[in-house]
């Protein structure tokens, strides 16, 4: 795993009417701040990124289909400087992926349904504070 990086198992609570799915408590260690939440979706095979935000802590939840995420350390300071970190989350592996700011981040749809990602962000987007660059431009295989 990446220095700084964070894999946190969530709570699925049984319920007769239907289930209900944690996500992220303001006590946990990984917990920053909160400036606002929002989905994505990613279709099946297709893959989105590389991106690497300067300011914002992530915390990545898949509450419907499986998502790959792909990690780039590119920090210099970093005892993970270089190295790439791989993990698949999603309904069936529910759990949250907190990514502090420096990491390249890129994801991919597994699911033939839906995939959609939750973003607990802990600052409000601002696109000055990100880099977006084209997935030639790290060289990883999927």
């Amino acid at each position: 795993m990446l220095d700084g990086v964070s894999l946190i198992d969530l709570k699925k609570i049984p319920n007769q009417k239907g289930e209900i799915w944690h996500a992220l408590k303001s006590k946990e260690d990984s917990f920053r701040s909160f400036g606002e939440a929002y989905f994505s979706f990613v279709d099946y095979k297709e893959i989105k990124g590389w991106k690497k935000h300067n300011k914002m802590f992530l915390n990545l939840v898949v509450p419907l289909g499986m998502i790959r995420f792909v990690l780039y350390d590119d920090r210099n300071f970093s005892h993970s400087f270089g190295q790439y970190w791989e993990v698949e989350i999603g309904e069936s592996n529910y759990k949250r992926l907190f990514v502090p700011p420096g990491i390249f981040v890129s994801f991919q749809g597994m699911s033939s349904n839906r995939n959609m990602l939750l973003n607990i962000a802990s600052i409000i987007h601002d696109p000055s504070e990100s880099v977006n660059i084209d997935l030639s431009e790290i060289k990883y295989s999927w």
